[in-house]
């Protein structure tokens, strides 16, 4: 429930007419951003790594050329949502999910304590980073994408990429180099000219029509709740008129994309706010953006969906959603 620093919302019929104007102008440069692109330095996403974690995986997702640490993260969150108490029906342990036999094998003890301990992230962060970087090693010389190459040998082993000559033609293999690639755009550093949403006018239309709803916690706009929201509910189902699945909740929601800088937000994009900067797992509220500063949000209890500014001290980021973003995403639906 976000705090009551939020300004008060607006009429609605004054927020119709207002949303046009901000709109209209706005995806003028939406649609000239469109063709922009470009790459990470290798920097991480303001707060997309808890602060325990941030100087291990920026570290050790230096360690070798075919690694990066939004790529390192992507790997671990994708593996145990940054839980170093994970477990899995398959005996994998830890933060980075070594099943026993293969951390015997590749397990370091990277904080140089004088054990290796898989439940440690000290130890199991740089083993997953030194694991790939041995991976990437072994197939240096099969053609194609060094980075993919790694990954595939991750998940079908060094082995068939050698003898594939690249990504073996194994569908689940290919959609985990798909799936880790596309998720560490969200764990890179912004960017300038990140291309603009392509689903962003749908989905600003949709959450215009449930200005005026009344707020329900939990809500997900179903006809047993009145056509209710929260405001993660809210931006799951305007999304979900597009075609866009997000996750229920909205600090899951934050990795569907890459992050624009605040002068770069465009109509369409997510902002989420957080009692703590410095760590994307603490957000706790999440509008959709419009323009102009402001955004379409379902605030708190005995509000109605509304604008409202999103310039506020607990301002954390936003994320610019695509549809390959929000299917690298865990498939977790908790409420």
């Amino acid at each position: 429930m976000r705090k009551i620093w939020v300004v008060s919302g607006l009429g609605i019929g004054l927020c119709l007419s207002f949303l046009g104007l901000l709109v209209v102008g706005t995806y003028t440069a939406a649609a000239n951003l469109a063709g922009g692109g470009g790459g990470s330095a290798g920097g991480l996403a303001k707060g997309a790594v808890p602060a325990a974690y941030q100087g291990l995986v920026q570290k050790w997702g230096n360690l070798c050329p075919a690694l990066s640490p939004a790529l390192l993260a992507a790997q671990l969150y994708q593996e145990s949502g940054w839980n170093p108490e994970a477990r899995s029906p398959a005996a994998a342990q830890g933060i980075a999910q070594f099943i026993p036999g293969t951390w015997a094998t590749h397990g370091i003890d990277g904080d140089r304590d004088g054990d290796r301990d898989v439940w440690d992230p000290k130890d199991a962060i740089p083993s997953a980073a030194s694991y790939d970087c041995e991976l990437a090693r072994y197939v240096k010389n099969v053609p194609g994408d060094r980075t993919a190459n790694m990954l595939a040998s991750y998940n079908a082993g060094a082995y068939r990429v050698i003898k594939a000559g690249g990504v073996p033609q194994i569908r689940e293999t290919q959609n985990y180099v798909k799936i880790i690639t596309t998720l560490s755009k969200s764990f890179a550093a912004p960017v300038s000219r990140v291309p603009a949403s392509r689903q962003a006018a749908g989905a600003i239309y949709y959450a215009q029509k449930k200005l005026g709803t009344p707020y329900l916690w939990g809500g997900t706009g179903t006809a047993g709740q009145g056509g209710r929201f929260d405001c993660s509910g809210l931006t799951q189902a305007a999304y979900k008129s597009v075609g866009i699945e997000l996750p229920r909740v909205a600090n899951d929601q934050y990795n569907a994309g890459s992050h624009p800088r605040r002068n770069e937000l465009l109509p369409g994009d997510l902002v989420f706010f957080s009692d703590d900067l410095s760590d994307s797992r603490a957000i706790r509220h999440v509008g959709l953006y419009v323009g102009g500063g402001y955004m379409i949000n379902a605030p708190y209890t005995g509000a109605v969906i509304r604008f409202d500014k999103i310039d506020t001290p607990d301002y954390f980021g936003a994320t610019r959603v695509t549809e390959d973003g929000a299917k690298a995403l865990p498939s977790a639906d908790s409420a």
